[in-house]
């Protein structure tokens, strides 16, 4: 049995489907079961980081636990979702973190994960810990200002990321969950090119056949951008500036070949990703 946390997000969902695929048991973790949509076969638990009763029982009969919480500072989340696991006896644990985390350089947001990844890796369980780069679904947050025929914001200047398309996390993370052999090891996750976010509008604008043009964003328009389209709270959103300011620095622009390594082939690019999903940027 798998239990997924974060399993109705971007990531959480995909892995949940992944493993349904492949014919896992697994258990999906959410605050609102009744309102999850799940693959068929997928038991939704109710759980929640506060609640550790909660967490006791979603992870009862759990061998492998796939940890996901919500952007943001530090609040023990990982240490008890960690704690509860090896209550369970869960022998294996993938934990989601992010590029640059534990570099001082990249600001208050490089540290959101550095106490649950040592957590983690002090669990005494199998574990794994994924460090994906910028999601290209991140421009996703660009529709409203393409619908509007407006330019799409910018909070990065010509700082360039390893854009990764978010299914080919989920596609490491599952490989992690059912085998043993990637245990013990840190995963940087990228796509095979390093982007900016003019170079990602420059995709964009190919594929839809139109000009897709960018603008910067001052501190606070970022801080109100990160508020109002990402869903940040205020401490959220001024912990981030300084990790902008690193990319912007050149900070981010990392390749690696942790993906084709994993996967037996290349990963994803940006431009595959909005060819997916082309529909989401023209729509009304």
């Amino acid at each position: 049995m798998i239990l997924v946390t974060g399993a109705t997000g971007t990531i959480g969902s995909e892995v949940v489907r992944r493993l349904a695929a492949r014919g896992a048991k697994v258990r999906a973790l959410t605050r609102d079961p009744e309102a999850a949509r799940l693959p068929e076969g997928v038991r939704a638990v109710r759980g929640a980081y506060g609640d550790p009763a909660s967490l006791a029982a979603a992870l009862d009969g759990v061998t492998a636990a796939f940890l996901l919480r919500p952007p943001g500072p530090d609040e023990g989340h990982d240490a008890v979702t960690v704690a509860a696991a090896r209550a369970a006896g869960v022998r294996r644990l993938v934990k989601l973190s992010a590029i640059a985390t534990g570099d001082e350089g990249s600001g208050p947001s490089g540290q959101w994960h550095a106490e649950g990844e040592r957590a983690v890796r002090e669990s005494g369980a199998e574990w794994t810990v994924l460090r994906p780069s910028t999601f290209a679904s991140n421009t996703s947050s660009w529709l409203p200002a393409l619908r509007a025929g407006e330019p799409v914001p910018n909070l990065t200047g010509d700082g360039a990321s390893g854009v990764i398309d978010p299914g080919d996390i989920a596609a490491v993370a599952v490989r992690a969950l059912l085998d043993g052999r990637h245990a013990g090891r840190t995963y940087t996750l990228t796509g095979p090119e390093a982007l900016s976010v003019p170079d990602q509008a420059a995709v964009v604008a190919a594929v839809l056949g139109r000009p897709v043009p960018t603008r910067g964003l001052s501190p606070d328009e970022t801080i109100h951008f990160l508020r109002t389209a990402w869903g940040f709270d205020a401490a959220q959103a001024e912990s981030t500036l300084a990790g902008l300011d690193y990319v912007r620095r050149g900070g981010n622009a990392v390749i690696t070949a942790d993906v084709p390594e994993v996967l037996g082939r290349p990963a994803r690019t940006y431009r595959a990703w909005v060819e997916d999903h082309r529909g989401s940027f023209t729509a009304d």
